[in-house]
């Protein structure tokens, strides 16, 4: 979709999605489609839960990508992303679930997410992926997530 006036969620009430199956991810025409420009969405405060035993789990994460013709709309963003509070799955399925519903809805020129987990069973496990070489030229920081020391 790219009218702006077509957006379900934005400048109205949303729920939180049931599930990361029901959660819509909407898009944008990117007003800059001739640049090659990257975008950053930082989520510390992600969640979700155990797919075992139902204990909740933490997570940072980190997403950049350089759009094309499409930008994600951020509130539906943030919606997809609180409906896995509810939800189990592993942390590697949470991480690279989440960068692919993104690539589905956009085609961007390069994406790429570090899902940078807090200790479960005493072990931090950090999932990375990416959609394969950032494209020459783009300007793509350190994801600035030090490595697990109590973040």
């Amino acid at each position: 979709m790219s009218d702006p006036t077509q957006l379900t969620q934005l400048g109205a009430p949303a729920a939180l999605p049931a599930s990361p199956d029901q959660a819509v991810l909407e898009r944008v025409a990117n007003p800059h489609p001739d640049a090659l420009y990257l975008a950053r969405f930082a989520a510390p405060e992600f969640t979700s839960l155990c797919p075992v035993t139902g204990q909740p789990d933490f997570g940072h994460l980190v997403i950049d990508y350089a759009p094309a013709e499409w930008i994600v709309e951020s509130k539906s963003l943030k919606l997809f992303l609180g409906s896995f509070r509810n939800h189990g799955a592993f942390h590697e399925d949470c991480t690279v679930y989440v960068a692919k519903r993104i690539v589905d809805l956009l085609a961007p020129r390069w994406l790429r997410i570090g899902g940078y987990w807090y200790p479960r069973g005493g072990i931090p496990i950090d999932v990375f992926w990416q959609t394969g070489p950032a494209p020459e030229g783009l300007w793509a920081p350190d994801q600035g997530v030090p490595g697990y020391r109590g973040r």
